[in-house]
């Protein structure tokens, strides 16, 4: 593997310093030349404007294709002054020139030198003709702006459809205004969030990036405030990780402004529960650095409540019935800033890191009856309270190089990852043994559970992109990923008599893991006409290492190497149509706590296990793409087909054991590879424009899976069809009003065969605990629906300030309804959690986008800023 690895990174370098060659341009001869040169100003204050690329393009003749492509003869950045002179400029052709600058629009026009040749006349003339002054150029900026605050005109909707992915605009969602990342999921489509933030994508887990690359922060440990945008890839090609990908990727961008001067905002918000959130953004651009900061306190306050009921089949049969309450309570802080600085307008350096830190405390209370079904029947009574304190941190960095080749689309990146997490909570359990009739207390169980963990991920990758021509190109990369997981719990007894806790070795677990990831890709793209394709593949390794250090167990498990081919056909029909069929082949490797070879008795209820001996599973995907966009209002319709078949397919799988505490038949819930499995579904979504005033985004997915699990006795997951719908509408009936009303409905569907992602992550607000989450193979989730509402007004002048007011599950019927069973129980859970929550949120935006405004004082030290582009080191 490792000598794969260096031939890889050997055949990078050299393609790279390959392109890095200086051509000679054969067949020279020499052509009249000659000069041109002008300033740049802004056309309203007629300022210069510095930095500005200018560049002149020729219309020359491909002798390779016999069709006339532009050609950049010469370029170069603006001095400080504005001034620029292109010098060796070829006196006869077509000829324009172009000038680019952050913040202001585009400037082409065609140049010509009226040179003729002389008559007998004055050679001079000639020669003045060569040097030509196109005087002040004047340019435009690129937005409205008035009294120095610039405001971009909001697009018809949060929603742009591609046939590779579709992105979702936070900005214009008003519904998840002062929340998490988990409050925007609910509105994005193709996701679906639970109750507790798991997300799933068509009924699997996806990746969760941010800003396309991996973190170690939970969905609820981000801002909704500071997202810009979610981007969905449901099926990603060779280029992207392989590892988890059997739903695809939800990529989290974060807010970022590169435009010449200051901008930012500063929001507070409050809900219903009298919880605050404050925060605030800066950017700034001057020269050749951008610097961007955002922060954020969010106060949280989540109360949910639900029962359980189980039929344990045994000797006797049993049956437990239990109400539950659970309240949670916290405060989180997130941070992030970072720079990008431009060294010239080929390479740019890029340094960014963020941080989130958070307190949450959730208290519970269950009251259990037991009957045990003998002859007699007996019955029992418990009351049972859990106070815990949790504490988290996770941080990220991220360092970044990118370089532009001369040649336009040619490019090489790397980037350096690193992030870290770490978390402590405590538990203490108090169990009440209750009289069936008049409630006292007959005895008091005390036990409590310490636990920590720390997770460590470094990711280096490098990418590099050479169009081999205006039709065709060729990527390729390579990624080294290292993570790092280690997790403590420890349990204890205390003593009725003195208080004391006494340490149970038995039920702690001192558990750490290393997990490597060796990856390399290539692929190419060509369009012939209105056909294209793309053809990638994918080299993956990994190699998993855990240890139980307090039982004096490590085992080590090798993945092989594997390949992952992609094939993405695309096709562009008249009338604004086109079709795409791929294909990708994608692992999942089993996950930390799937391994760990301890038994957890904490939760009597969920006894669980993991199994060092599981395998990787395999998932085809093939998916067939259609989208129309409609000229008329520029509205969008998208169907897909897809279907994913997993083999050696990751699945729960219960067993029955004697337990060594109490010497009574207990069910342990561990994790088995299945036979395989297979989703197939139609997707749908629609973006229309209804009216002037009324925008309206529709997301259905109709879908089927099946688990085949090829073992003895265990009965296989019942199949039928599924569907859930998502509604978006946003309306604008009233000047600087807008209003946002957006549903969801889930029919009945078959668990999911792993957990979704979550977004408590184990720190913030993942439920569960005392709520007796389904741990079966066997199983299906109830119907469920709720219907969210928000409000905008936006006022001051430019509509810099904003006043937002959201209700969530107005109706309060958003549930989580499960249904689960197993040759040795049934059970039916069923959760409330934080219906018709109001929160009202207030926004300013601020911000001069002047390119002048932060100049050097020392405008000696910066150099005449010119220079021949073609001529430019690489």
């Amino acid at each position: 593997m490792k000598n794969y690895l260096v031939l890889t990174f050997l055949s990078l370098l050299t393609l790279v310093s390959y392109a890095q060659m200086p051509g000679g341009n054969s067949g020279n001869r020499q052509s009249m030349t000659g000069s041109l040169y002008g300033k740049v100003i802004e056309s309203k204050s007629g300022k210069p404007i510095e930095f500005a690329s200018v560049e002149l393009i020729q219309n020359r003749l491909d002798t390779a294709t016999k069709k006339k492509v532009d050609v950049v003869v010469g370029g170069m950045l603006t001095k400080t002054n504005g001034d620029f002179r292109l010098e060796n400029v070829p006196v006869m052709g077509q000829l324009k020139l172009r000038i680019t600058v952050i913040g202001y629009s585009p400037y082409e026009h065609p140049v010509t030198f009226d040179f003729k040749k002389p008559s007998g006349g004055d050679p001079n003339a000639m020669m003045t003709a060569l040097d030509k002054d196109l005087g002040n150029i004047k340019i435009d900026f690129a937005e409205k702006t008035l009294d120095n605050v610039t405001v971009t005109a909001s697009g018809s909707t949060a929603l742009k459809l591609g046939i590779d992915r579709k992105i979702f605009g936070v900005d214009k969602n008003i519904v998840s205004a002062g929340g998490t990342a988990v409050d925007v999921m609910k509105n994005v489509p193709s996701v679906n969030v639970d109750l507790d933030g798991n997300v799933t994508m068509r009924n699997n887990s996806p990746q969760i990036f941010v800003d396309g690359r991996p973190t170690t922060m939970s969905l609820d440990q981000i801002p909704a405030d500071v997202i810009e945008s979610v981007e969905i890839i449901t099926n990603p090609s060779a280029k992207f990780d392989a590892s988890g990908g059997t739903s695809g990727i939800i990529n989290v961008v974060l807010k970022k402004n590169k435009k010449v001067g200051y901008s930012g905002s500063v929001r507070t918000s409050i809900d219903s529960r009298a919880k605050v959130g404050l925060g605030g953004d800066f950017n700034i651009r001057q020269e050749k650095v951008n610097f961007f900061a955002n922060l954020n306190l969010n106060q949280r306050k989540s109360i949910s409540n639900g029962n359980t009921d189980r039929f344990t089949f045994g000797m006797p049969n049993s049956q437990l019935a239990q109400d539950d309450n659970s309240t949670m309570q916290g405060t989180f802080k997130f941070g992030r800033a970072g720079f990008d600085y431009f060294v010239d307008n080929r390479n740019t350096l890029s340094l960014s890191g963020n941080i989130a830190k958070g307190t949450m405390k959730p208290n519970s209370s269950s009251m259990m009856w037991t009957d045990i079904l003998g002859s007699p029947v007996t019955s029992s009574l418990a009351d049972r309270l859990s106070n815990s304190k949790n504490n988290f941190q996770s941080t990220g960095s991220t360092l970044s190089f990118k370089h532009n080749f001369p040649k336009a689309g040619m490019d090489w990146s790397t980037d350096i990852t690193y992030n870290t997490s770490k978390n402590n909570n405590t538990n203490l359990i108090n169990t009440d043994s209750l009289d069936y009739t008049s409630h006292n207390i007959l005895k008091t169980n005390s036990q409590r559970q310490d636990g920590s963990g720390t997770n460590n991920s470094f990711v280096i990758q490098t990418d590099y992109t050479n169009p081999l021509s205006d039709k065709s190109k060729l990527e390729m990369g390579a990624r080294v990923s290292v993570r790092n997981v280690d997790s403590k719990n420890e349990f204890y007894f205390i003593d009725p008599s003195t208080g004391t806790a006494i340490y149970n070795p038995l039920l702690s677990v001192n558990y750490n893991s290393t997990d490597k990831v060796y990856a390399a890709y290539t692929t190419f793209s060509n369009q012939v006409k209105n056909f294209g394709y793309q053809l990638g593949l994918r080299v993956e390794s990994s190699n998993y290492t855990g240890n139980l250090p307090d039982k004096g167990q490590s085992f080590n498990i090798k993945f092989p190497v594997s390949l992952f081919p992609s094939v993405f056909l695309s096709n562009k029909l008249k009338n604004n149509q086109e079709m795409q069929l791929n294909y990708t082949r994608k692992i999942n490797r089993p996950n930390f706590w799937q391994l760990y070879p301890f038994t957890d008795y904490s939760d009597t209820l969920n006894i669980s296990r993991g199994n060092p001996d599981l395998k990787p599973e395999f998932t085809n995907s093939v998916e067939f793409s259609y989208q129309k966009i409609f000229k008329k209002n520029n509205d969008n319709f998208l169907a897909s087909i897809y279907y994913k078949n997993t083999n050696s397919l990751i699945t729960r799988f219960q067993t029955q054991e004697i337990s060594p505490i109490t010497s009574k038949n207990i069910i342990v819930n561990t994790y088995i590879n299945a036979s395989s499995s297979y989703v197939t579904g139609l997707e749908m979504t629609l973006k229309t424009k209804m009216t002037k005033w009324w925008d309206m985004t529709t997301n259905m997915n109709l879908f089927t899976s099946k688990i085949n699990t090829g073992i003895a006795g265990q009965p296989d997951q019942p199949q039928f069809a599924s569907w859930f719908g998502k509604l978006n509408n946003t309306f604008k009936v009233f000047k600087n009003f807008t209003t946002q009303l957006s549903a969801e409905y889930q029919s009945k569907s078959i668990l999911p065969p792993g957990s979704g992602v979550k977004g408590g992550g184990g720190g913030m607000f993942g439920g569960g605990g005392m709520f007796g989450q389904s741990s079966s193979a066997q199983g299906y989730v109830r119907d469920n629906y709720f219907v969210d509402l928000g409000f905008r007004y936006e006022f001051l002048k430019n509509k810099q300030a904003s006043i937002s007011l959201n209700i969530n599950d107005i109706f309060a019927t958003r549930r989580s309804s499960i249904h689960s069973e197993s040759p040795y129980f049934t059970q039916d859970v069923l959760r409330y959690r934080d219906p018709q929550v109001f929160r009202l949120s207030f926004n300013w935006r601020f911000g001069k986008f002047d390119p002048n405004l932060f100049k050097r004082k020392n405008q000696k030290s910066q150099g005449d800023g010119s220079g021949d582009m073609n001529n430019m080191g690489m």
